[in-house]
């Protein structure tokens, strides 16, 4: 509950945004886009509103060329996963290779502001269906009162405007005496409302018209002609199911200013694309009657007080809207309508520009989104070795450009980097001069540590080695904030957020990084291509250092996230280089127990034995 109202208003901030650029496009294109296909912009902006609350991510671009390539290995002849034995074994029974040292962080759950934020909007959805059912039940006590149209005068008229709209299907139509406006309800069923005040007009006009011949006054009539035919396109074009979407979205999104106003735009264009499409089968002679009839009802009609039928009134401004619109109303041409369709895709392609924005922040606000375009991509399947631990394993041969991943969605997430993120602050700190790779001795002040290793005077490779978290917290007292947060914007370090505080950003706190953005980032790293000092860079690179074993060279960094005295997040980074060829990897588990940088280290050293990710030689 709490962990859905904070992504879910998030996803709010890009859906004005998508109202905006959604008004300014009907507002530029205006001249080519008809009546009817700005409405139906309308109905993309509802699919848009839909993508927070699907039960799963949709897939963008990137992870749709993922789920392609599992699916023609799914496809390929099964192969033997084969296991090298000597150099990795022999690595993995030395024990002093690494140390994964962590502190508990204490957190209290759960967290009382989402609760409290769930709470309100979850009030506000029940007070708007209460509202919606109030009103549901009063349109159900009108159709109760409803009796079929048995004036023999109005329903010739009704038939006669049946055949004019082309419309097949009888559609029921019935007479009112409580109404005020002609409505249209019903989405499987849709039925037609009308005043009896209405009705009586024509009936009355039609009975003196039989007592004195010649003078006929057939206003009355034609005017009901152009309801009638109003009525029945909204028919045609199911507009009683959009209703009902567009008052669900009023219900979800009772918050959102710009839904509101959305949906009342959306109203008033359903409203003018009926219009067109009456003006469509009308002479251009008849244009004036139209207009006319809507003037002469706007006198005497309301809007209705159901939210979910459609209507001929919604408002004297919008009717002065429809009367500029009849008013001007040209017949598209087909060049005219070409250009509306080729602005309409247009439209719909920026809008649905937000949908892996609105999807990934449903889910998870801090989600990597990797443009794979460039990259030679396999999916692998690595689930028996992570057994009890949710988690991912990128690798990265750059010898070859081939990159492996198990579990894509998790790779691409973003959770705490813990201790790994002290590789670039390292960096950081050589690049300021805080330390320097002849000199990053640091004495340690005497305060007890539960860590032995840690009770000692410290350089930057043994702090690195035991991963000393009162070194790296010195580095960034000295440092300061404004000055970390210029460098991890400049290398795009995750989510880039140090709100934690300096003591605890990186520790199960703000800052977050995906799987893939670790690797990525350790590339750059080891080839020197990030924006630093060569000398500094290779200082951090060599403070990595892990072991060798004939050729083989391996490097890396554990990390642990300890909640409440309990690992929930392991890490373990780092690069390999065998046979003159360097391939990167970046392991992280959580759940289960024991989710440490050690079990992560473990199983990754089991997965780099497996083909065809073994880095190591035959």
């Amino acid at each position: 509950m709490a962990d859905f109202i904070i992504p879910f208003l998030l996803c709010n901030i890009y859906i004005s945004g998508a109202i905006i650029l959604l008004l300014l496009a009907k507002r530029i294109f205006k001249k080519y886009l008809s009546c009817r296909m700005q409405y139906h912009l309308w109905t993309v902006l509802l699919g848009l509103l839909a993508v927070p609350f699907l039960p799963f991510r949709t897939k963008g671009f990137s992870h749709l060329f993922i789920w392609l390539q599992s699916l023609k290995a799914s496809f390929a002849p099964d192969t033997e996963t084969v296991i090298y034995g000597d150099p990795s074994r022999n690595l993995m029974e030395s024990s002093h290779w690494i140390n994964d040292f962590t502190l508990s962080v204490n957190k209290c759950f759960p967290q009382s502001t989402g609760l409290i934020l769930w709470g309100i909007w979850l009030f506000g959805v029940l007070v708007m269906l209460l509202l919606t059912v109030r009103t549901f039940l009063g349109l159900r006590a009108l159709q109760r009162t409803a009796l079929p149209l048995s004036f023999p005068n109005t329903l010739q008229l009704y038939h006669q405007c049946l055949q004019e709209s082309r419309i097949k299907k009888y559609i029921p139509v019935y007479s009112v005496a409580s109404l005020k406006s002609p409505i249209t309800a019903g989405i499987l069923k849709p039925r037609i409302y009308l005043p009896v005040s209405l009705i009586l007009q024509v009936e009355q006009a039609d009975h003196k018209a039989d007592k004195r011949p010649g003078h006929t006054d057939t206003r009355p009539r034609e005017s009901l002609r152009y309801i009638l035919l109003h009525e029945l396109q909204h028919c045609r074009h199911k507009d009683s199911f959009l209703n009902i979407l567009m008052n669900l979205v009023l219900i979800l999104y009772w918050l959102n200013p710009f839904v509101w106003y959305a949906i009342k735009a959306m109203k008033d264009d359903r409203e003018m694309a009926c219009d067109a499409s009456v003006l469509n089968m009308l002479t251009e002679d008849s244009y004036a009657g139209y207009g006319n009839t809507l003037i002469d009802f706007a006198r005497q009609l309301s809007p209705s007080p159901f939210p979910y039928v459609s209507g001929l009134f919604s408002g004297t401004k919008q009717i002065k809207k429809r009367i500029i619109n009849i008013a001007t109303y040209q017949k598209p041409t087909r060049g005219k309508r070409v250009q509306g369709i080729a602005l309409f895709l247009l439209t719909t392609s920026l809008l649905f520009h937000f949908v892996p924005l609105l999807s990934a922040y449903a889910k998870d606000p801090d989600n990597f989104q990797w443009n794979l375009k460039a990259e030679t991509v396999s999916s692998i399947d690595l689930s028996s070795y992570f057994g009890e631990y949710e988690g991912s394993f990128v690798f990265y041969d750059s010898g070859h450009d081939v990159w492996y991943i198990h579990h894509m969605e998790h790779a691409l997430s973003r959770v705490s980097p813990n201790s790994t993120y002290k590789i670039y602050d390292a960096l950081f700190a050589l690049e300021e001069g805080v330390i320097s790779p002849g000199d990053s001795f640091m004495e340690w002040d005497g305060n007890p540590y539960p860590f032995e290793t840690w009770n000692a005077d410290q350089t930057l490779k043994s702090a690195m080695a035991s991963s000393v978290n009162w070194y790296f917290q010195s580095l960034d007292r000295q440092l300061g904030e404004p000055v970390l947060q210029k460098y991890f914007h400049e290398i795009g370090y995750g989510n880039e957020d140090l709100q934690g505080g300096l003591s605890s950003y990186w520790q199960e706190s703000s800052l977050k990084i995906s799987p893939v953005e670790q690797v990525l980032l350790l590339t750059k790293l080891s080839r020197s291509e990030l924006a630093f000092s060569p000398e500094n860079m290779k200082a951090v690179n060599d403070s990595l250092y892990l072991f060798s074993s004939g050729d083989i060279s391996f490097y890396g960094k554990t990390g642990t996230g300890q909640v409440n005295g309990q690992n929930v997040n392991g890490w373990f980074v780092g690069y390999v280089k065998a046979s003159g060829n360097t391939c990167f990897f970046a392991t992280n588990i959580t759940g289960g127990q024991d989710a440490s940088g050690s079990k992560a280290a473990q199983l990754t050293m089991s997965i780099l034995n497996t083909d065809p990710i073994s880095p190591f030689p035959y």
